[in-house]
């Protein structure tokens, strides 16, 4: 497991200096094919065979160099490398080679990266340029199907390379709108919760200072409060999306975001703005992944958020179910009921139902349980820990 944890250590560097230097790549692929083309160099010459000059290496290699600048003009280099690989048949005709190396190279990349059009005139031009170096040369048919065969599979080789690099491209912007989807919903739920909160002692705090200076007091401190835990959540998100924020020493490492243990917090302050919270859990309470700990966080935010702002409500109840299978989380508060939520809520709803999905559960809103207020009602599987042991 470690020899093969290096491998693939090794190959994503690997990939990533290619990534960031294409011109080293090339170079090293043009050198690659030159090893190959020198093979037949190297080996005895039988009588009778034209012979191994120097002048017919430099010529070999003629036909290599163009490869550099495969990526920049795939077209020109298909016909650089057909006019230096005639100059090399017609002049000095040294050792031939088992395998036209340089073309297939370029008809890989024609098919890779060019457009349909160039890849109309590079066919059209190898249907012209095959047959005749075949005629030149061995005036065989089975030559001449050899090389078409092996020009159509670097022709195939290079369209699935295209096909496979959209397919990355397509999962890259897929994820990203993924994670743009994903900020925004902490943005709302963590700017919404605070600013509301923040709202409500502040409109309660004019009244306090002439009724209980105390209160007001109170409340100032709650506001206060409130926006420096949302300015540290705000902080924490947006830390990892500047550059280097997971590097060692960074000044703003990545840090989890707020869970079950957080949930006891949240609810004070809630109740610092005089909304009534009570709060249970029932069944075999036990721990749950970070990820549905965050998002169990989140709803209740976002529903204790919209209770605020909408209900009118003078109590609210936050009930966690740990069922065998599933994780339940219920907000009923005692307020307008549906009708007074949803006007404005819509966001925030559907955020809930985003957050339950991503672990494949859902979430219901509609009347409390008596047809009083308003709920909210959460599902997420998580297995139980024993079970799965004891399969």
């Amino acid at each position: 497991m470690g020899i093969r944890g290096q491998w693939r250590g090794w190959w994503e560097r690997g990939r990533a200096l290619a990534t960031a230097h294409p011109l080293l790549v090339d170079i090293g692929l043009a050198l690659l094919v030159q090893g190959a083309m020198t093979m037949p160099f190297l080996v005895p010459r039988a009588p009778g065979l034209p012979p191994a000059t120097w002048g017919a290496y430099g010529l070999s290699t003629l036909t290599v160099v163009p490869l550099v600048w495969r990526r920049r003009a795939p077209v020109a280099v298909l016909f650089a490398v057909l006019a230096t690989s005639a100059l090399y048949r017609f002049t000095l005709d040294g050792p031939g080679q088992p395998l036209p190396y340089t073309g297939l190279v370029v008809v890989h990349t024609i098919a890779a990266l060019s457009s349909a059009r160039k890849r109309l005139v590079a066919g059209a031009v190898l249907l012209v340029a095959v047959p005749v170096g075949v005629w030149l040369n061995t005036r065989s048919a089975r030559e001449l199907t050899f090389s078409l065969f092996v020009f159509a599979a670097a022709y195939v080789s290079g369209r699935l390379t295209d096909a496979r690099q959209r397919a990355h491209r397509v999962e890259a912007e897929q994820a990203a709108a993924r994670e743009r989807a994903r900020i925004a919903r902490e943005m709302h739920d963590i700017l919404s919760h605070a600013v509301s909160l923040m709202i409500v002692q502040a409109e309660a705090g004019p009244v306090a200072v002439r009724a209980a200076p105390e209160r007001a007091v109170a409340a100032f401190d709650a506001i206060s409060a409130t926006g420096r835990d949302a300015m540290a959540q705000l902080r924490n998100m947006l830390g990892v999306l500047r550059e280097g924020a997971d590097e060692p020493g960074s000044a703003t490492p990545r840090e989890p975001q707020p869970g079950l243990a957080a949930l006891p917090g949240l609810l004070d302050r809630v109740r610092g703005s005089g909304l009534d919270v009570t709060y249970r859990a029932v069944g075999d309470v036990r721990p749950v992944p970070e990820g549905v700990g965050a998002t169990v966080f989140r709803v209740v935010q976002e529903a204790l958020t919209n209770t605020l702002k909408h209900a009118d409500a003078r109590t609210v109840h936050v009930e966690l179910s740990y069922m065998t299978s599933e994780l339940g989380v219920s907000v009923i508060d005692d307020g307008k009921g549906p009708r007074g939520v949803s006007r404005r809520g819509g966001h925030g709803l559907a955020g809930m139902r985003e957050r339950a999905a991503a672990h494949g559960g859902s979430a219901d809103t509609g009347p409390g349980a008596d047809g009083r207020g308003f709920g909210v009602r959460v599902r997420i599987p998580v297995p139980d820990a024993a079970a799965e042991a004891g399969r």
